[in-house]
């Protein structure tokens, strides 16, 4: 930061601090610090301050990133932080009707075929590391964030029920372990005895740029496997508000990004042929 914005520096840290008792993840608070820097370097640079922040403020900043030609995901990125840090102050009402460019998001979500789900499993289970595998079903099995997944201790665990609960902030939610997950779970855990669930070769926990770089060798990403997840189970009809619930998403718009049109024309014939058949004039 310039040397002009260090006033507002305890302030940015009191909000890091409140994002590790929220349980955010490093890289998440790495991430809304740097933003919230960079937004205080601007407020100072226009006669304004973090620590007396107003709706004004927020949407000049927000215009002036889009007069930038910042990237959507960028700004996006930038409103996150914001909207955090008004959570923070007790001040959501900041960022209420403020406008955003509209986000262009990719149709399609990227998940496992049932070849590459396959070939997946198959080569992580060949190269035999108890752990890895372990990983891999979990991601699979549960659909848990990656964040979720660094986070979990041998207590979040009760193979007497199959079932994992994950906390997240102050909620918690439990997803049923399938029996392959179970299985690779519990051939990991007899090959130590830490806590943490996950762990690295000398002990600690196991980071999400850690797991990240596993899963490269595989040419998959954390995302990609949770996507699979969900896809799965809205494939297999699974009620949407169940799938959100097992993901965790706080708005079931979200998981209605799963939804698929997948009738051929000539089934969607016959359903309309049927549909509508009481109203044909005989």
């Amino acid at each position: 930061m310039k040397k002009n914005s260090t006033e507002a520096t305890p302030l940015i840290l009191n909000f890091c601090q409140w994002l590790k008792e929220q349980q955010k993840s490093p890289s998440t608070i790495t991430t809304y610090k740097r933003e919230l820097e960079k937004f205080q370097e601007w407020l100072q640079e226009n006669q304004c301050d973090i620590s007396d922040l107003n709706k004004n403020d927020i949407q000049d900043y927000i215009m002036f990133l889009e007069r930038q030609q910042k990237s959507t995901v960028t700004i996006d990125k930038t409103m996150g932080a914001i909207r955090t840090f008004a959570k923070f102050l007790k001040k959501p009402e900041l960022i209420f009707g403020i406008k955003l460019r509209p986000v262009e998001k990719k149709e399609d979500i990227e998940t496992l075929s049932c070849e590459e789900y396959t070939v997946l499993l198959h080569q992580v289970k060949e190269d035999g590391n108890l752990r890895d595998i372990a990983i891999v079903y979990t991601l699979l099995h549960t659909g848990i964030r990656v964040s979720e997944l660094c986070r979990l201790t041998r207590s979040h665990i009760n193979f007497s029920k199959n079932e994992l609960t994950i906390p997240r902030n102050d909620e918690t939610r439990t997803i049923p372990l399938s029996y392959d997950a179970r299985v690779h779970l519990e051939n990991y855990l007899q090959s130590h005895q830490e806590e943490a669930l996950f762990i690295t070769k000398l002990g600690s926990p196991i980071t999400e740029r850690a797991v990240q770089y596993m899963l490269k060798k595989y040419d998959v990403n954390p995302n990609k496997l949770r996507h699979t997840f969900c896809q799965t189970l809205v494939d297999s009809h699974v009620d949407l508000g169940i799938v959100s619930r097992l993901a965790g998403h706080k708005d079931i718009n979200v998981t209605k990004r799963y939804v698929k049109s997948q009738l051929h024309r000539s089934k969607l014939d016959e359903i309309i042929n049927d549909a509508f058949i009481k109203n044909v004039i005989q």
